[in-house]
């Protein structure tokens, strides 16, 4: 099969050749993998796919390829300190692993964390041609093999904290409710505008969603969650899906996010991303919603592709395969970008896993 029609299978809730697999990378281990794998590059890698080459994706055999515009591009920029186009400060924080020194960005700065500098403050605009540019390039490129991805993940909740604070924002949720979605929807129609775009352009899945989970349970209350992004997904799904009823929309949260999930579905949801198995089980999760839902990702980048040996992966990926992917309806992959800190042996043994079992030996 292409990789376009493993996944259209695999969506379809049916059983492709193999299960369809989709990997990102920090840019300190992409930088491992074109060692590894002898390849020359000097681009920063961007794990969003923000001017990726795709070289790495597609020597791997992955399915799909990711095309990124929003605030999550503001990552893993190459200065030490920065301030992006939204106004939001940044600091690059170096960490040690066995495999050499990493950096990831964190932030240090919030435009709106004075509310009254929100009467002021002029967002990025969306519409800039420049913007869909590379997702231009990657459909009349790609799309003829490969399943396109629209990414514009933080849509909400993530962007406006970022904005503001996350904790004078959780503040806002209970004493300022009109401040809240005043800040809430600057990200918003931001994202919104961006996946029209690219939906119009023409991608075959919209990526969209915020961490709203932490590891045993949610970050926002679900009756905050109702209040203040339900109605604004619920929109942005149905907008995307008035330009092409037949895209896809995936929603992206880490942690335990299970009391939400049916509605999720209710507002229009196809796919649930990532699937953090310290989190939430993936083979329940299977059985209650795998009927109305496919899933992407659930391969531990926490423990198991970090701290495991090769074997264990290799077990994990075939446990997944069995009961998440049971019949269809899996994209498989970690649960996050993959981490400095990963053997390439662990990476390896995943990526060899999934492209040599076929569903017929399940």
């Amino acid at each position: 099969m292409k990789p376009r029609e493993r996944i259209q299978t695999a969506l379809n809730h049916e059983a492709p050749d193999r299960c369809p697999m989709q990997i990102s990378f920090t840019p300190e281990f992409a930088e491992r993998l074109h060692r590894d794998l002898n390849i020359e590059s000097h681009q920063l890698h961007n794990p969003h796919g923000g001017g990726n080459t795709y070289v790495l994706e597609r020597m791997l055999g992955e399915d799909m390829l990711l095309t990124s515009v929003g605030w999550a591009n503001s990552y893993y920029q190459d200065a030490e300190s920065y301030v992006d186009e939204w106004g939001i400060g940044w600091g690059s924080q170096a960490y040690e692993t066995p495999f050499g020194t990493g950096r990831y960005t964190e932030i240090t700065g919030h435009p709106l964390a004075d509310a009254d500098a929100l009467a002021t403050y002029q967002p990025p605009d969306p519409n800039r041609p420049e913007l869909y540019a590379e997702a231009e390039r990657v459909i009349r490129e790609f799309q003829d093999e490969y399943w396109i991805v629209g990414v514009t993940v933080t849509t909400i909740f993530e962007a406006a904290w970022a904005l503001r604070g996350l904790q004078q924002m959780l503040m806002d949720f209970a004493l300022d409710p009109d401040l809240a979605d005043a800040i809430l929807e600057i990200p918003y129609q931001y994202h919104l505008a961006a996946a029209k775009k690219l939906t119009a352009l023409g991608v075959d899945m919209i990526w969209t969603g915020d961490d709203v989970g932490a590891q045993n349970a949610m970050l926002i209350s679900p009756a905050h969650w109702r209040r203040f992004l339900k109605p604004r997904m619920a929109n942005f799904i149905a907008e995307v899906k008035r330009i092409n009823p037949d895209v896809k929309v995936a929603y992206h949260s880490d942690g335990n996010i299970l009391p939400i999930i049916p509605e999720l579905i209710e507002i229009g949801l196809d796919i649930l991303n990532p699937i953090q198995p310290a989190s939430m089980d993936p083979a329940a999760l299977k059985k209650q919603f795998g009927d109305q839902l496919c899933f992407w990702g659930s391969i531990d980048e926490q423990h198991t592709l970090p701290y495991g040996t090769p074997a264990d992966v290799h077990a994990e990926v075939i446990e997944r395969l069995q009961t998440l992917g049971k019949g269809g309806g899996l994209i498989i992959g970690p649960t996050h970008h993959v981490q400095l800190d990963t053997p390439l042996e662990n990476f390896w043994a995943m990526v060899d896993t999934v492209r040599e079992t076929p569903y017929s030996a399940l």
